[in-house]
Parts: C-alpha cells; structure tokens; sequence
C-alpha cells in the first residue's frame, strides 16, 4: 500500500476546527458507545456510552410474538450474564452489553430450553436477533443462505433459535451537500479521509498470493506454464477454436497485456459464451483496460444467462459489479451489490469491499456495524481489522482504533499497512496513542530501510517524550528523522519533523537549514513555509518571514478548496435505521435517524 503524496500534503496544513458534517447524528451514538476494554460484566442502565447492544423478537413457528418469555445473555462466568423478559409485542433488549462471546438461553413455560452456541459482540455494535423458540418436536426450518450468521438448531430436538443477522441500515440515498462525515476536528477528519481511500485499497493475505490482473509483468497466473510462442502456434493451427484463442489470451490477461487478451477472450467468448471462466476472464480484461461499462455490461450478460440456466446468483459477479459501479460513478449501486456479495457468500473479500465501500461515502456507523461482523466471521483477517480501526478513528473513538490497527500489525507483521494507519493516527494526534509506539518500534526495526518507518517511529517517540529532560530520547528522535530523510530525500514531512525539533531547542540555524529543505522537498506544503515564516520571524527576518506567511495563506487556501472539492465529487451516503422512512437525498435537513 502507497499514500498518495498529495493527499498526505494536504493533511498538513495547520488545524481549525470545523462544524460535525450532519451525518453525526447517529454517528455521535456509535463513537459513544465504542470502547475496547472488555471486562467480565455486563450492565444494564440508561446511559450505555461505551457498550454494544443487543435487542430483537421473539416469536413462535407460526411468526406470532412470544410474551413473557426468559431471554439469558451469558458470557464467561457466572457474573457476566443478564436476564430480561420480553413484552406483549414479543420484544426484548439489552442496553448496555460488553463486548465478548456470549450464548443466548430462552426459557418458557410449554418449551424446552434452547441455548444458540454463541453470538459474538464488538464494542458499540447494535445487534438486532429474530428469535424463533419452538416447541419440542417441532421440525426447524433451515438457516437461510442469505444470513451467514443465522443460528443452527439446538441439539437433542429441543426448541431452536434463529438469530437474524441482517444489516439494521439501508443505504437510501446520496447526498449532495459536503459535509466529510467526520467527527471532531479538521485534521482529525482530513486523516479519516486519507483512511477511508486507503482501506479501499488494502490487500487480502490470500490476494497476495493468487495471480491476478495486476500479477507483475510477465507472471502467467493459475497452472499456465506454456510459453507465449506454444499458445502462438496453437492459435495459428486453429484459430477459431475455443481452447486457442482462450488459452492465449489468459496468457496475456495475466502478464498485463490485457488489450491483447480481450480480441483472443472475445473470440473465445463467441464460440463458447456458456464456459464461465472465459467469459469472466473477458470482463475482467475490460476492467484492466479501464473498459468500466463494456465490463459491467458484460458481467450483466452472464448474471442474465446464469438466471435462464436455474442458476443460483453468483457472489462473485455480485463482487464485480460492486467494482464497476464504483468505477462509473454510481456508489449507491456499488454499495448494494456488495451487500448482495456478502449476503450470497459471506467470504472476507465480500465483507471487506461492502464495509470499505461505505467507509469510503462516510457511512461511518453501518460501515462499523459490518467491519465487526466481518471480524466475527473472519478473526484472522489483518485488513479487516484495519477497516474498522479506520472506521473507529473517523467515529472520534481514536484510541480504540489505535488497538483495532495494533492487533492488525500483530496479525501480519510484515506487512506495512497496519503500520501505516497507526503512523497516520499518531500524526494527528496531540498526545501518545496506545500500543503505537511498541508496533512502530518493530516496524523501523523489521524495515529499517522504509523512510516511513523511521518517520513513524521517531515521532511516536518524540510525543512521548517532548516537554521532558530526556536527551538520550530526542537524540534518537533526530537520529530516525536524518535517516528517514537519508532513504528519501524527497519526504518533506521528515525535514518539517526535524525543523520542530531544532526549534523547540531554540536552535534556530538548524531549523531554518530544515525547513528550507522541507519547502524543496514540497514546494507547496503550506505548513512548511509556515513554520519557515515562523523562524524567520525569530532570528529578525520579518521580511522573509511575511513573504512565507503570504505563501502559506495562499496555499492554505488552494489546500482547503481543493478538499473540499474533493469531498463534493466523492459524495456521501445517505442511511436509515430499518423501520424508518427512507429520506429524501436532495433535503435537509435530515431526520434524527438518518445519518450521512
């Protein structure tokens, strides 16, 4: 993973605080009740800051509610457990739960006890469970497809639940005012952005080691081993057969030829256009080629034969499609073929492209509710964990998101993306971030080549240690900063770093020396030439230090519009908590319930 450089320049202009966009609404609710600690207890008050919730239905085989029935929630131990009754409608809630495992036992008078095996909860999820208890004896009908988490029946023939885990948002629309989605201050949002584009972007384990378009120039994917002169002469000895001309433009879709591949797939495509792989192939070649609507038309080709066929709908065209939405502007088709994608397979890849994609339109807190059922579903999965550490950091609940991303970094350890994220967090930070220094003490180790790393490391340090007698510290602090600068010389941000540090020294000749640089190295960081002015103006250069006050505000602004720009054209989500009216996407402002 690569930050874009012009948008981490863009981050760095100087902090002012800007309103909470009116997404927040809801968002405000989710960053209240998020928290990491677990403790072995669970609470039920009317002010649940930091916790999940869990609330559903309870009914019988024939869909009518249950009143009076006992629902159980308990975790591990005897005191992490609580009880509740449902009312006449057959509903129940629990408003203050701890994150953890729990099972779910419903007790009632005519039915035996049934014990879902577990449910699982992150901090601040809101959890909605449609409940069936049956009678002993009663047949169950089988989870449905659609729910990857729907519960299994209770062994022995007692009486079963069946947990619904459906999504408790639709995505209703978009909107077209500008408000980022954010929560807190300019830079903490301008980091939430940079975030959000860039979990986008994150890579599976898996996806590291399966061939695909983007393999590197000349890899020849799957089991192909024949060279492109073999596939050649198999071509000119029958070119119009289906083996041939797929063959051949395999070849070439996946050593990133994909021009030559899309004429040799089309052909293929033609004499055969019920062989799934080649067709598939075709589409994804027009991806490569940046053929965004002859992709999605012809995904749609095969979703239409794949129906005539009695065929079940493929998550994977699903997935595509999301893809190509995306590309041709229209998020809010995107963001539904995800949730389809997901809901036909529950794999990580699905769970990630659908929480990223509503990160990505500032759907902070559905893409929070899916990030952590995605985590539930897949534990083992580094970026899914840096997706809702993203998420949470957006949310405001930034020291949450710091253990999201270190547990990340854990998973993977040699892979620089969790690192990343954390270096982006602390940057942003006024104070020491939990668990951040120890993690990016191991990336500067384990990379101690990666200018990043180094960068990282040594302001993690710094803000531990700044205002303090620590010498030997912030000795180290410069040390990794001249390095980081060394492995790159046009990183500007290590040459600003070390400009702060010689001026919180009052060594003001070694300042200057830094920030020149740093305005070399990036001409247009307003930032830069705002601390240029700064010790100018300290060392009796008022002239020079107005001209650099001048350019700054003048770059300060260009910053501001160009990202405000950019937040127009990405747009925003509009959502709804299921059971409301879906809103209006041109009105505001919007309801209570609906958050952008």
């Amino acid at each position: 993973m690569k930050f874009l450089r012009a948008e981490s320049r863009e981050r760095k202009s100087r902090p002012s605080l800007q309103a909470i966009g009116s997404w927040s609404r809801l968002g405000l609710l989710f960053a209240a009740l998020m928290s990491l600690p677990m403790p072995p207890a669970l609470a039920q008050n009317s002010t649940p800051q930091r916790e999940a919730q869990v609330e559903g239905v309870v009914r019988d085989s024939a869909g009518k509610p249950v009143a009076g029935a006992s629902v159980l929630l308990q975790g591990e131990g005897e005191s992490n457990s609580a009880e509740t009754r449902t009312d006449a409608g057959g509903a129940f809630v629990f408003l203050a739960v701890r994150a953890g495992r729990y099972t779910v036992k419903i007790e009632k008078s005519g039915s035996r006890d049934a014990i879902e095996n577990s449910i699982s909860l992150v901090p601040g999820e809101k959890k909605h469970c449609d409940l069936v208890l049956r009678r002993p004896g009663e047949s169950s009908l089988s989870s449905s497809p659609t729910s990857p988490l729907s519960s299994s029946t209770a062994s022995g023939g007692s009486s079963a639940i069946e947990l619904d885990d459906r999504p408790n948002f639709i995505v209703a629309g978009i909107s077209d005012s500008t408000g980022s989605g954010g929560h807190g201050s300019e830079t903490r949002m301008r980091t939430g952005d940079v975030l959000a584009k860039e979990t986008v972007h994150l890579e599976s384990g898996d996806s590291k080691r399966v061939p695909t378009a983007a393999s590197p120039e000349g890899s020849v994917g799957r089991d192909t081993h024949a060279s492109e002169s073999v596939l050649r002469a198999a071509l000119l000895k029958n070119p119009r057969g289906f083996e041939a001309n797929h063959g051949l433009g395999e070849f070439y879709f996946h050593s990133e030829r994909c021009r030559e591949a899309i004429s040799l797939l089309q052909t293929a495509y033609q004499i055969k256009p019920g062989d799934y792989a080649n067709a598939f192939d075709l589409a994804l070649a027009f991806k490569g080629c940046e053929e965004f609507a002859q992709a999605r038309e012809q995904v749609n080709q095969m979703l239409a034969s794949e129906k005539e066929l009695g065929n079940r709908d493929q998550a994977d065209l699903r997935h595509l499609l999301g893809d190509l939405d995306e590309k041709l502007e229209d998020p809010l088709g995107a963001v539904r073929e995800y949730e389809r994608a997901a809901g036909l397979d529950a794999s990580e890849q699905n769970y990630f492209a659908w929480g990223a994609e509503l990160l990505l339109h500032g759907a902070v807190a559905p893409a929070l509710e899916v990030f952590g059922r995605g985590i539930r579903l897949h534990p083992d999965s580094a970026r899914m964990l840096a997706g809702l550490g993203a998420a949470l950091y957006t949310s405001g609940s930034v020291e949450d998101a710091a253990q999201r991303l270190c547990a990340a970094s854990d998973l993977e350890p040699t892979n620089a993306a969790p690192y990343l994220f954390l270096g982006e967090m602390q940057e942003s930070s006024s104070t020491p971030l939990p668990c951040i220094e120890q993690k990016l003490a191991r990336f500067a180790q384990d990379q101690p080549e990666n200018a990043f790393a180094n960068y990282y490391y040594a302001l993690a340090l710094w803000k531990r240690d700044r205002g303090s007698e620590n010498a030997e510290g912030l000795q180290r602090v410069e040390a990794l900063l001249q390095k980081s600068s060394t492995i790159d010389p046009k990183l500007d941000l290590a040459y600003l770093q070390l400009g702060n540090l010689y001026f919180a020294r009052a060594a003001f000749q070694e300042a200057l020396g830094a920030y020149q640089k740093a305005v070399a190295a990036n001409s247009v960081s307003s930032d830069a030439h705002y601390r240029l002015g700064l010790t100018y103006k300290r060392i009796g250069e008022e002239a020079k230090a107005q001209r650099e006050f001048e350019r700054h505000k003048q770059l300060d602004k260009t910053e501001a519009a160009a990202l405000e720009q950019q937040r127009r054209e990405l747009r925003q989500f509009l959502f709804v908590l299921k059971g409301q009216p879906a809103p209006d996407a041109t009105s505001d402002p919007l309801p209570a319930s609906v958050s952008k």
